[in-house]
């Protein structure tokens, strides 16, 4: 079985289990508070959100589909769908080649007029939930931990640190 340990199992000590039940609850709740702050403000969730997001700060605001599926951490295919959803709403325009990993998505003038509507009241949430309640020692090591989680994880579904 992959990632099956080799012998017997390392339970988690009693710090471990505060720390992981710590994250794991910030992991679930984070992403459904920052979901209703942008359904209520743009009719649109976190993940929609960061495609724009990562759309106005690409190079002429706009990036190839698998840049912006591994920036977001989406798959190909949900991001597709989700392009085609921004797309309805005229805020994407998708510009497709013959190669389908060349395939391209370009921000409107509305899309970038919906961000510009919408980010600050995003930050102010993004600041309520997270840093308001960190000192600048602390968003240090969230900077840090954040890292090693995510290379981690990179080096866990066989990509590189």
């Amino acid at each position: 079985m992959p990632g099956a340990p080799d012998g017997p199992t390392r339970w988690l000590d009693k710090d471990e289990m505060r720390a992981w039940l710590g994250l794991l609850g910030i992991v679930m709740e984070l992403p459904q508070a920052l979901d209703r702050q942008l359904r209520a403000e743009a009719g649109i969730g976190h993940a929609y959100y960061s495609i724009l997001a990562v759309l106005s700060s690409s190079p002429n605001q706009e990036s190839r589909l698998r840049d912006i599926a591994a920036l977001t951490g989406t798959s190909l295919s949900r991001l597709s769908h989700a392009i085609d959803a921004l797309q309805g709403k005229g805020w994407v325009l998708r510009q497709p080649s013959d190669d389908a990993r060349r395939s391209t998505a370009r921000l409107t003038p509305a899309g970038a007029a919906m961000l510009e509507r919408v980010a600050p009241g995003h930050v102010s949430e993004v600041r309520r939930l997270v840093f308001d309640r960190l000192d600048p020692q602390d968003v240090r090591h969230l900077a840090e931990i954040s890292a090693k989680l995510r290379s981690a994880g990179d080096q866990a579904d066989g990509s590189p640190p």
